[in-house]
C-alpha cells in the first residue's frame, strides 16, 4: 500500500488512547504506520487521567466503608490509617505495566513506535529522534494538557498532573474549578482525610450538567465535608514563612493551605508541534479545526482526540480513531455520532449522565416530562449514612421517547451504560415501564417512575 515516495503512509504524533488505536487500526488495514511519544505510552487517560484518578476514588471510599461496616457487624479493633506512599508506589506500578501493554500492542500490530519528540517540518515531513521521516498522512493526537490562570503566585499551584504524584498529603487543601475534575479530587482528597476548600468561580459548578443533579450533589459533598466557595475566585497565591500557601480571595479574605491545585480547564498540547510548516488552523482556544473527516486545512495532515476540541473523552477519541482508520485505509465511512453520549463523573457519589439536560430539553423539544425519584440508598440502613439517591428520567411527549437519563449515586457509571445503549437504541418511556427490574437494586427505580412531576 506504501507510496513509494514517503517512508510512511501514516504517522501518528501522540500515543494516546486515540493514538494509538488509530495506529494500530490502520496497521491492520495495511498501512505502513509510524507512531511517535515523547512522555509516556497510554497519553492522559493512563497516566494522569482518568485510570489514576479512578484508583484514588477507590482510594478514598474507604472511609466511609469502614463507617458503614459496624452496622453490618464488622469491628475495626484500629482506627484505620492510610498510606499515602504506599497508593502512589502501587498507583505508580499499576501504570508501568499498562505503558508496558500499550507497548506491546503496538509491536504485535508492527507499528514503529519513535520514543521521542515529533515535529512536522512540512505537510509531508516529520523530524523524530534526529532524522526526517515523510509520511504520505500525518495524524496529530497529542491531547491536552492542564492550563493555570495567569495570578500572581501561580507557580505555587499544581494541577492534576502533579496531584498523582505528591510526595506527602498536606493536611488542608484548595482547588479551583467547576468541572469534573475538581469536583472529583474534591472527593478524592476529603475521603483521604485532607480539609478540602472547592473554590469556583460561578453559581454552582458542572456547567452543562442537569441542575436538578448539580445542586443535590453540591448538598453531597457539603454533608461530607467539603467546603464549597461558589461565585468566589483566588485573587493571588503567596508562600508563608512556615511554608505554606496564603490564597487571597475575591471577598478580600485568606486561605492558608498545604497545597493549592488548579482544575481550571485544559488546552491543547500543540507546543513546538511545528504547525507554522503546516497549512493547518486553529481556534482561538487553540484547539485544531478539523472538517467531518478529521482532516484539516493541510490536507495530508489529520487530527483527532482533545486537540480538536469536540467531546473530550477517552472512548470518544477511541471511536475517531477507528472511524478515521477505516475511511482512509479500509474504504468504510462511518461518521462519528456525538449524540448521546454516556458519561460519569466519579464525584462522591457518582454521577451518570446520557442524553440532554432538562434544560436543554426544554430548549429543543418544548413538550416534555419529567420523572424523578430520591431515596436513601439500602446501602445506608445499616451502614448509618445519609446519601440520598437521584434518578431522573427526560420524555419527549410528542414521541415518547426518553431523551435524557441522569443519576446522583454510587455505581452511577456502571448503571447509566446499559441505560445509554437503551437511549440510543431510540427507546420510549413505554420500554422502561415494560421492563422487569432487578430487586433490590437502585437502578430498579428506573425502570419504576411511573407519574411524571408538576
Amino acid at each position: 500500500m506504501i507510496d513509494s515516495n514517503y517512508d510512511y503512509d501514516l504517522f501518528v504524533i501522540g500515543a494516546g488512547s486515540g493514538g494509538v488505536r488509530a495506529a494500530r487500526m490502520s496497521a491492520q488495514y495495511g498501512a505502513k504506520v509510524a507512531i511517535a511519544e515523547q512522555q509516556y505510552l497510554g497519553g492522559t487517560c493512563v497516566n494522569v487521567g482518568c485510570v489514576p484518578k479512578k484508583l484514588f476514588v477507590y482510594a478514598s471510599e474507604f472511609s466511609e466503608e469502614f463507617h458503614a461496616a459496624k452496622g453490618f457487624g464488622w469491628d475495626i479493633e484500629q482506627q484505620p490509617k492510610h498510606q499515602w506512599q504506599r497508593l502512589i508506589a502501587n498507583k505508580n506500578a499499576e501504570i508501568g505495566r499498562l505503558n508496558g501493554i500499550y507497548g506491546n500492542l503496538l509491536d504485535g500490530s508492527g507499528v514503529t513506535l519513535y520514543e521521542s519528540k515529533a515535529t512536522i517540518t512540512g505537510p509531508n515531513e516529520v523530524s523524530v529522534d534526529g532524522q526526517k521521516v515523510t509520511a504520505e498522512r500525518i495524524l496529530i493526537a497529542t491531547g491536552g494538557y492542564p492550563f493555570v490562570p495567569d495570578i500572581p503566585g501561580k507557580e505555587l499551584a499544581i494541577t492534576s498532573n502533579e496531584a498523582f504524584y505528591l510526595e506527602d498529603l498536606p493536611e488542608k487543601i484548595i482547588l479551583v474549578g467547576g468541572g469534573y475534575i475538581a469536583v472529583e479530587f474534591a472527593g478524592i482528597f476529603n475521603g483521604l482525610g485532607v480539609e478540602t476548600h472547592l473554590i469556583y468561580r460561578g453559581a454552582m459548578f458542572l456547567r452543562g450538567f442537569d441542575n436538578d443533579i448539580r445542586e443535590a450533589l453540591a448538598v453531597e459533598m457539603k454533608n461530607k465535608g467539603v467546603h464549597l466557595h461558589f461565585n468566589t475566585n483566588i485573587e493571588a497565591l503567596k508562600s508563608t514563612e512556615r511554608g505554606q500557601i496564603e490564597a487571597t480571595l475575591t471577598d478580600g479574605s485568606t486561605l492558608t493551605v498545604g497545597q493549592a491545585m488548579y482544575a481550571t480547564g485544559r488546552k491543547a498540547n500543540l507546543k513546538g508541534l511545528g504547525l507554522e510548516n503546516t497549512a493547518v488552523e486553529v481556534r482561538n482556544n487553540g484547539s485544531i479545526i478539523v472538517n467531518n473527516d478529521f482532516q484539516t486545512a493541510e490536507p495530508g495532515v489529520y487530527a483527532i482526540g482533545d486537540v480538536i476540541d469536540r467531546v473530550a473523552l477517552t472512548p470518544v477519541a477511541i471511536t475517531e480513531a477507528m472511524s478515521l482508520s477505516a475511511a482512509l485505509y479500509k474504504n468504510e465511512h462511518n461518521p462519528v455520532d456525538y449524540s448521546n453520549i454516556p458519561t460519569a463523573v466519579f464525584s462522591q457519589p457518582n454521577i451518570g449522565t446520557v442524553g440532554l439536560s432538562e434544560e436543554q430539553a426544554r430548549e429543543q423539544y418544548g413538550d416534555v416530562r419529567i420523572y424523578k425519584s430520591q431515596f436513601r440508598a439500602m446501602k445506608q440502613t445499616l451502614g448509618g449514612g445519609n446519601d440520598k439517591v437521584l434518578m431522573k428520567l427526560i420524555v419527549d411527549n410528542t414521541s415518547d421517547k426518553v431523551i435524557g437519563c441522569h443519576m446522583l449515586g454510587d455505581h452511577a457509571g456502571e448503571i447509566i451504560q446499559g441505560i445509554g445503549i437503551a437511549i440510543k437504541a431510540g427507546a420510549t418511556k413505554a420500554d422502561f415501564d415494560n421492563t422487569v427490574g432487578i430487586h433490590p437494586t437502585a437502578a430498579e427505580e428506573f425502570v419504576t417512575m411511573r407519574e411524571p412531576v408538576s
